[in-house]
């Protein structure tokens, strides 16, 4: 069993979000959701672009640091995310000496370049993304493997973004359950 901050998207806190930590706990993980967004959900990307830039990326990561602050001690912490989160959760997994793992549904987030981490990282993502292009990942991969994290990438041909929430036009349901079972074998491996 691994303890799970699961981060929401852009999007906010939807109902997909519930469900991904509702199968997280099915498969005996125990998960905790923040909202970043204090109540707050949007229907297009661009909505959320303007919470994010309205919140800032300080104030995100400062509201993430305090979901985090509870859960620290023990055996550590998984850090997972869904793009924007996922962005989020590689900072907070970076920073955490403790960190047990790494978990990325669609979002990676760029490294300093004294980064240094053993943490196990899996990410998930559409191929091709827009907002993951492949130069960006083929660069974010080789940066995490000289910073020292086990990093395993899984690219998902012709899904849409956030292709993981039955919700979003993205949704590509073979891909989704194909993803979930890989993150699955990931935290039961941890």
């Amino acid at each position: 069993m691994a303890r799970i901050l699961l981060l929401h998207s852009m999007y906010g806190l939807r109902p997909a979000v519930h469900q991904a930590a509702d199968r997280l706990r099915a498969a005996g993980h125990e998960v905790t959701v923040p909202d970043l967004y204090g109540g707050r959900v949007v229907d297009t990307p661009d909505e959320g672009v303007e919470i994010k830039e309205e919140i800032g990326r300080d104030e995100l990561l400062r509201r993430a640091v305090a979901a985090a602050a509870p859960l620290l001690g023990g055996d550590g912490l998984v850090y997972a995310g869904f793009s924007l989160g996922g962005s989020i959760a590689q900072n907070l997994a970076l920073g955490d000496d403790r960190a047990r793992g790494l978990l990325l549904m669609h979002g990676t987030s760029d490294l300093p370049d004294d980064a240094s981490t053993e943490i196990p990282v899996q990410l998930h993502v559409a191929d091709p993304d827009t907002y993951e292009p492949v130069d960006w990942l083929n660069a974010w991969y080789l940066r995490m493997r000289k910073a020292g994290a086990d990093v395993e990438v899984f690219r998902y041909r012709g899904a849409g973004h956030l292709f993981t929430d039955p919700d979003l036009s993205d949704y590509e349901p073979e891909a989704a359950e194909r993803a979930w079972a890989i993150a699955l074998d990931f935290l039961a491996s941890l």
